[in-house]
């Protein structure tokens, strides 16, 4: 799974892509193209790939959507970073987008909030090693590769940091995933930082293993619901809904992981079989969870993780300003939907 576009890259999205801090220049851009249109009746929500937001098609296709009494026309953009700018510019009412991309709109004024959590990132991103690296410490003086300002460079920082050591104690070396992926596999590197299918394969390869994954920072990789303020205002009742249709489908999905696979791999182009790798290193989010998230007091929710990651993006001169992640979170459609 990759990750978005950052405004700093050139890359084309890859299925599952989500880089961290999507839209800088693409958000300034659609400021400037709002426009006024006719009231919708449905709510228009923007899904790419990633599993914990295409399993949004599990809830569609289950009816959990018209149970709850939710008008919902689901929007797929197969590039990322166009979503987090729609969103942005009004032209949708919520997105599936990471709290990393959410930071940049939030520090600049834009009026979203954070109404759900789909998943985290618990398994599916990871630090892979040769057998004779037994510690990331010992990646001191080690070439790693990795796609730079995405996901996996935050997973490295973050492993490091544990370590005690910093970004220039290792040589990163910039390709795509699945170069970085090749490259470790032919020895041409010490280590990388990718995200499944290429963790899975390498493991089966027996040429590396995962020394540190995303499960090992819980709450730095969250994947989310954001809605426009106003949206919030005139589509309350089915945003309420959709998030009581998550519950059913995350439960669904946690109950028939096989058939719910199968929906999910289809609206990828994707074989079932080959889907399934991608479950169990998603830990998609439940009532509980979700509670938890939302609660600032709380040491892996996001208000209290959104200074670390804020702290990567400006470290990388990926954000402008300063977000207040309080002002980004609308607790109170958690709080509806599960009365």
């Amino acid at each position: 799974m990759s990750r978005p576009l950052s405004a700093l890259s050139a890359l084309s999205a890859f299925p599952l892509a989500r880089r961290l801090h999507a839209a800088l220049i693409g958000l300034a851009l659609s400021l400037s193209l709002v426009a006024s249109g006719p009231a919708r009746a449905e709510i228009r929500v923007g899904v790419s790939d990633w599993p914990g937001w295409v399993a949004w098609y599990v809830a569609q296709q289950k009816g959990y959507f018209g149970k709850h009494g939710a008008d919902v026309k689901l929007v797929w953009f197969a590039n990322y970073s166009d979503s987090i700018a729609a969103l942005s510019s009004g032209q949708l009412d919520a997105n599936s987008q990471s709290w990393s991309d959410t930071l940049g709109p939030l520090a600049k004024g834009v009026p979203v909030k954070a109404v759900l959590v789909n998943d985290n990132s618990a398994g599916n991103d990871a630090l892979v090693a040769s057998a004779k690296i037994r510690a990331v410490a010992d990646l001191k003086g080690k070439t790693v590769a990795l796609e730079q300002y995405s996901i996996s460079h935050f997973v490295l920082v973050t492993a490091l940091a544990k370590a005690g050591l910093k970004p220039a104690d290792v040589k990163i070396v910039n390709l795509s995933a699945g170069d970085a992926a090749a490259a470790f596999m032919m020895g041409r590197v010490d280590a990388a930082v990718v995200w499944n299918p290429w963790i899975d394969r390498i493991v089966k390869s027996g040429k590396g293993r995962a020394l540190f994954t995303s499960a090992d920072m819980p709450g730095l990789v969250p994947d989310l619901l954001v809605a426009q303020q106003k949206a919030i205002a005139s589509h309350r009742k089915d945003l309420v809904g959709m998030i009581r249709a998550w519950f059913d489908a995350e439960r669904f999905i946690r109950e028939q992981p096989a058939e719910a696979a199968a929906i999910m791999a289809k609206v990828v182009g994707m074989k079932a079989d080959d889907y399934k790798v991608f479950l169990p290193g998603t830990r998609f989010f439940d009532a509980s969870a979700n509670r938890a998230a939302f609660d600032a007091a709380q040491p892996a929710s996001l208000q209290a993780v959104a200074p670390t990651i804020a702290a990567f993006l400006h470290d990388n001169k990926l954000l402008d300003g300063k977000p207040d992640a309080t002002r980004g979170v609308d607790a109170t459609l958690l709080a509806e939907a599960l009365k």
